[in-house]
């Protein structure tokens, strides 16, 4: 039996500068959508810094997710460019109120951007990721300890 392969689909309409890039990707139940920043409604990046460059930029995210049946909660992988690493602690503060729980993993670099603007974002999603409530943490409140194995001989493999 032939193995069914995921196609590629192709999200959004052209980027707001006209490059030759597509705002999003869509592969089986991943979307993997292109480096957003803080573009409002009129093509210009939202002024005051990068608090509400992150607000916009994530906005922004959330608008392409959402044609690729996403939201996001489905974000599974979040990757930041700061043009200055001295903003770092105005993104988080934001990004915390974006994802309270579980949030995606996530790396963030400071770098050189080819826009005028704070910050660069993509990400990675998964079509319904977020639909899942988070596992317990195995972490033991209060004891500043990770929870051990479970009990002796449970984990034994049968033969």
């Amino acid at each position: 039996m032939p193995i069914a392969r995921p196609r590629k689909e192709v999200i959004g309409g052209a980027n707001t500068e006209g490059l030759p890039f597509s705002e999003a990707i869509r592969l089986g139940n991943l979307v993997f959508v292109s480096g957003t920043v803080g573009f409002d409604g009129a093509g210009r990046i939202v002024p005051g810094g990068v608090g509400p460059q992150t607000r916009q930029t994530f906005a922004n995210v959330e608008k392409v997710l959402k044609q690729a049946g996403c939201t996001l909660a489905d974000i599974v992988k979040v990757s930041v460019v700061l043009a200055d690493p001295d903003d770092f602690d105005g993104y988080n503060a934001v990004y915390k109120t974006i994802f309270r729980d579980a949030p995606p993993a996530r790396v963030t670099i400071a770098g050189r951007l080819t826009i005028d603007a704070r910050l660069e974002v993509d990400v990675i999603a998964g079509v319904g990721a977020g639909a899942f409530p988070p596992k317990a943490a195995r972490h033991k409140p209060g004891s500043g300890k990770m929870a051990g194995p479970a009990k002796k001989g449970s984990h034994k493999r049968r033969r």
